[in-house]
């Protein structure tokens, strides 16, 4: 098929010292027809006005408000004509021959619903993230973060499938995203790529890594207590809309056990408040939730087990803690998961 086109949105908010980096590395790299999309939620350091100087060709779309990564996104892909959208974090800087590279599954037909590239740190010397991984509780987190970028095997990476693909370097066919409602806007911030990607793989599409595609991130998970609101409401709300009715009453009881468990661990992390506020924003928007979860499933066309195939059940993360330490912990999720992919019919309920 010819070269598609690309169509990078990239999403900002008071983000001037990081697209003096990263937009001119992109924007070095467009093809002809490609579109370079920025968003801007009303910075007041004058991103956007940068950016119209680091990059005369960009689109700049000034939304006059923060409506959040998920709302400027479909603003971005709204404005977008091209054949592949690429989510970008401002943050994110492409290293050469990324361009190509993240258009290359298109080209080559590989069939993937949305992939994304290697995201690096440390000027790339570490993994980011090679793929998000997703715990059958909806708890998500960057795959293999702090591996030394150097080691990664390219071909293992084609041809695993992540749980999500992240939205730090996100590719999907600009029809696959608006035949999916783009990105959930009342997420605001985080989960959103985690939601897309389970609504993706509901209607029977892959999620891919293209490890070429290199992005070097410039990434701190710290970022304000706030963040725990946002990451446990979204995680929710991202269960109810997206995981199939089966798995969801196969998994309830450990669902139960990790709110239970969340209390003690917000407790001790000083995020208490927080872990509350989310269960009253998720208690506020359930009516909403389950009329898209009614849309969302009518829409599917895998079974629970297909769907399930890709989580996980060990908390392995490097951001977990003690859990992800824990040998009887991770011996008793083992079991569990087990026991619910046999029961879903699962081809491989992945352990971890």
């Amino acid at each position: 098929m010819p070269a598609p086109c690309v169509a990078f949105i990239v999403v900002t908010h008071n983000s001037r010292a990081a697209i003096a980096r990263s937009l001119p590395a992109l924007a070095g790299q467009l093809a002809e027809g490609d579109e370079l999309i920025v968003v801007d939620n009303a910075s007041a350091d004058g991103t956007a006005a940068a950016t119209r100087e680091l990059a005369p060709a960009a689109t700049v779309v000034e939304t006059g408000a923060n409506l959040g990564f998920a709302a400027a996104c479909n603003r971005g892909a709204a404005a977008a004509s091209a054949d592949l959208l690429v989510l970008l974090n401002p943050d994110a800087e492409p290293a050469p021959g990324f361009r190509d590279a993240i258009a290359r599954p298109l080209a080559e037909g590989r069939g993937w619903a949305a992939w994304q590239g290697l995201v690096t740190a440390d000027a790339g010397r570490i993994v980011n993230t090679r793929g998000g991984v997703l715990h059958f509780t909806g708890i998500a987190w960057a795959g293999g973060a702090g591996e030394p970028a150097g080691a990664v095997d390219a071909q293992a990476m084609r041809a695993a499938e992540p749980g999500f693909a992240s939205g730090a370097c996100l590719a999907i066919p600009r029809g696959a995203y608006v035949g999916a409602g783009g990105l959930p806007e009342p997420f605001f911030l985080y989960h959103e790529d985690v939601d897309l990607s389970l609504r993706l793989r509901l209607a029977g599409g892959r999620i891919g890594v293209e490890p070429e595609a290199r992005v070097d991130h410039d990434y701190r998970f710290d970022k304000g207590r706030a963040k725990w609101r946002y990451l446990e409401r979204n995680r929710w709300a991202t269960l109810v809309r997206t995981f199939p009715a089966p798995l969801l009453a196969a998994i309830a009881p450990a669902l139960l056990a990790t709110e239970l468990a969340l209390l003690a661990v917000a407790a001790a992390g000083g995020w208490l408040d927080q872990k509350l506020l989310a269960w009253a924003d998720t208690a506020r928007a359930l009516p909403r939730l389950l009329r898209e979860r009614r849309e969302i499933q009518r829409r599917r066309s895998v079974g629970a087990g297909e769907f399930a195939r890709p989580l996980v059940a060990t908390l392995d993360s490097p951001y977990l803690g003690r859990a992800a330490r824990s040998r009887l912990l991770n011996a008793l999720l083992r079991a569990y998961w087990s026991a619910v992919a046999g029961l879903l019919g699962s081809r491989s309920g992945s352990a971890g």
